[in-house]
């Protein structure tokens, strides 16, 4: 199972949010390359950035900084927010990222979707992220109609090879992963998924692991900028190598 250390950016810093509130946002370092450069170091595989600004904006506006990282870290990335357009998404896999995360396009426009996959394939993973069941779009602010299970069988429909789930009630809360809802939306679709949203101890890892093979990966954001979990006891645990 991978780990993927989180970076989130808002007017260029590296912030946590918590329920995906944006009145309820903490700065954790003003460099967000300098977290890529601790998290590589401290041996991390993959890294997921998302762009919170862009997510608002409905288009990426931390580019610079994301484009900083890509050349500082040999890790590959995997950036959502804001990326909407097939030409953005042309842009941001040209300067070097390895994966673009789609989400309220996922909703709005599931022929970009489609598209996407066919010209990208795996290089495409569609977040989903959802608060009782229910897709968020547009910066987690609105309810996009459609209940998450139903959406990623629509996803998987359309090509798509991943998904990323977040339980928006729990991220950034410290409080444990949904691994059940996380579990249970990988087998409606039949394809790998990776859990985010509200990892707080090295068993909410655990838990994950046990959730079913079908969970290829777990973010973690906050727990390590708060020390409650440190990258190399993610790692560990993922290994399941912590009894």
């Amino acid at each position: 199972m991978i780990i993927f250390p989180a970076i989130d950016i808002r007017g260029g810093k590296c912030v946590r949010l918590t329920e995906g509130r944006f009145d309820r946002e903490t700065v954790f370092a003003d460099n967000p390359v300098d977290m890529a450069v601790r998290w590589q170091a401290e041996g991390g595989e993959f890294l997921h950035v998302v762009d919170l600004d862009g997510a608002l904006a409905g288009k990426p506006v931390n580019l610079g900084v994301i484009a900083e990282i890509v050349k500082t870290v040999t890790m590959p990335v995997q950036l959502g927010g804001g990326i909407r357009t097939l030409a953005t998404i042309d842009e941001i896999l040209t300067a070097g990222v390895s994966r673009v995360i789609l989400g309220s396009v996922a909703v709005k426009d599931p022929g970009l979707v489609k598209e996407a996959c066919r010209l990208y394939g795996e290089r495409i993973v569609v977040g989903i992220d959802a608060r009782d069941g229910q897709a968020a779009v547009e910066g987690w602010g609105v309810t996009g109609g459609v209940g998450a299970e139903e959406l990623a069988k629509r996803m998987a429909a359309a090509g798509v090879q991943r998904i990323i789930y977040t339980d928006i009630s729990r991220d950034g809360t410290l409080s444990g992963v949904n691994a059940a809802a996380t579990a249970a939306l990988s087998k409606a679709a039949r394809i790998p998924v990776i859990a985010s949203g509200g990892v707080g101890s090295v068993k909410d890892i655990e838990a994950v692991k046990k959730a079913g093979p079908a969970i290829e990966g777990v973010i973690v954001g906050k727990a390590l900028y708060t020390g409650a979990v440190t990258l190399a006891q993610a790692l560990s645990a993922a290994r399941g190598e912590v009894k």
